[in-house]
C-alpha cells in the first residue's frame, strides 16, 4: 500500500539503516532503538490487534519495522513510526517552549490545532479565534470531521504528529492554508515534511535512551512524565 508521505520519509532513510536493538510497546507509548531512540504515540489494544511477526521484531532491521508505518493495524503503524524516528539523527534548536511561541505568533490570529494540547485556555485568550478538533472531543472542542472546514479558515494550524500513526495527515496538510505546525513526541524530525507544507516541526531528541525505555516499558504516560530523558526541539522550514 503507498501512503505518500510515509514512503518518503522512508525512502530518506534507505542508506541509514540499521539493526533493531530493542522495542518495548508501553500502554501509551512505543519505543525502537536503532541508531537512535525512537518513539511514537500508542493507539492501539493488545486485545483488539494481532501484530504481524510478533516475538521477532528484533530480527527485522529499521528499515524493515518502519514499514510497518503504512499499517491500519495502530499498534503495527505506531511501531513504524517510532522505527523511522529512531532512524533520525534530530538536528534543530534546543530548548524553545512551543507554547510560549504559538502565544507570541498566534496573537489576533485564527488558530486551528488538530488535538488537544495544554494551556489552550491562555491561548484562546489570545487568538482572534481557536478551535480545537479532537477524535474524543471534551467540552469545548470540535469533532475531528470539522477539520474539512477549520483547517482552512485558519492563520495557523497545529497539527499532531499522532496524525501520521491514523493516516490523517495528507489530508489535513492539503487543507491547511496557514502557517503549518506538527507537533508532539511522534513528529519525525525530518525536512522531506517540509516539502507537504508543514513550517515548523516541533518534536523531541531522547538524550537518556535506557531511561525513556524504561518508562516507556512502566506505562508512562503523560510528555512531562518523561521529560529528564529528552529534549524538545524545533526545525522551521
Amino acid at each position: 500500500m503507498k501512503i505518500k508521505i510515509i514512503d518518503d520519509l522512508i525512502s530518506d532513510l534507505n542508506d541509514k539503516d540499521h539493526e533493531i536493538r530493542d522495542i518495548h510497546v508501553g500502554y501509551s507509548w512505543i519505543g525502537v532503538l536503532s541508531k537512535n531512540c525512537g518513539i511514537s504515540k500508542n493507539f492501539g489494544s493488545l486485545h483488539h490487534y494481532k501484530i504481524k511477526d510478533l516475538g521477532r521484531l528484533k530480527e527485522k532491521t529499521a528499515i524493515n519495522l518502519a514499514g510497518y508505518a503504512k499499517s491500519w493495524n495502530m499498534i503495527e503503524a505506531g511501531l513504524g513510526v517510532a522505527a523511522i524516528n529512531s532512524l533520525i539523527d534530530v538536528k534543530g534548536k534546543k530548548g524553545i517552549n512551543l507554547l510560549d511561541l504559538l502565544l507570541e505568533k498566534g496573537d489576533g490570529k485564527k488558530i486551528t490545532m488538530i488535538g488537544h494540547f495544554p494551556r489552550i485556555e491562555e491561548l484562546r485568550e489570545k487568538a482572534d479565534e481557536l478551535w480545537v478538533i479532537e477524535k474524543n472531543p471534551q467540552e469545548g472542542d470540535l469533532p475531528d470531521i470539522a477539520s474539512e472546514y477549520f483547517v482552512p479558515k485558519a492563520d495557523i494550524v497545529v497539527i499532531t504528529s499522532s496524525a501520521i500513526i491514523n493516516k490523517s495527515i495528507e489530508r489535513l496538510l492539503e487543507l491547511s492554508n496557514g502557517y503549518t505546525i506538527l507537533l508532539g513526541p511522534s513528529t519525525p524530525m525530518s525536512p522531506i515534511l517540509f516539502d507537504y507544507g508543514v513550517d515548523l516541526l516541533a518534536g523531541i531528541k531522547v538524550t537518556d535512551e535506557r531511561l525513556m525505555m524504561e518508562k516507556i516499558a512502566q506505562g508512562c504516560g503523560m510528555v512531562r512524565q518523561f521529560e529528564d530523558a529528552i529534549d524538545f526541539v524545533v526545525m522551521e522550514r
